[in-house]
């Protein structure tokens, strides 16, 4: 019983103490993520709006994001209700990201996406750019694992791990 209190201790105090610079590291209000502003902005920090944050103001915030947390009520956090946020959070994220995929991609901006809209021809021109060292068309497997070694360390942040075009939307 006493582990389990200490568990409990333990992670109250980190999601209270990481609230903040986790909430500035997400995509949070004021935030537009990884192509954009990252955190909240000033104006979501400045609770009280008066032109200036201050220590209260960010501990506030934590003890919002746990009381959010605590879907209960009972002034603890389980290790289920912090599942539960971490979901809900990581859920909103890709929420975000998917919405801005859809704005980027809907050339006829009626809100949905096409196949044509989906298909993306300059990921195959660069595909065959990079991987078709005869320019013939055709790429063999000696081709992709010789341009696959040479663009596999020049990978950018979002990249995948089994080739330079694989990037998540």
């Amino acid at each position: 019983m006493k582990r389990s209190n200490v568990l409990i201790g333990v992670l109250t105090t980190a999601l209270l103490a990481g609230s903040v610079s986790a909430y500035a590291a997400s995509n949070g209000p004021g935030g537009d993520g990884p192509r954009g502003q990252r955190g909240p902005s000033f104006e979501t920090l400045d609770v009280n709006g008066d032109g200036a944050v201050t220590m209260a103001e960010l501990e506030q915030m934590g003890a919002d994001r746990f009381n959010a947390a605590d879907t209960d009520g009972s002034g603890t956090l389980t290790a289920e209700e912090l599942m539960a946020a971490r979901d809900a959070q990581e859920a909103e994220r890709a929420n975000k990201r998917l919405t801005r995929m859809i704005e980027r991609r809907d050339a006829n901006n009626d809100g949905v996406l096409s196949l044509d809209e989906m298909q993306d021809d300059r990921r195959a021109s660069r595909f065959f750019e990079r991987f078709d060292a005869d320019e013939d068309g055709t790429v063999t497997a000696e081709e992709f694992e010789t341009a696959r070694a040479e663009f596999g360390g020049r990978r950018g942040p979002g990249r995948g791990h089994n080739g330079p075009e694989e990037a998540s939307e």
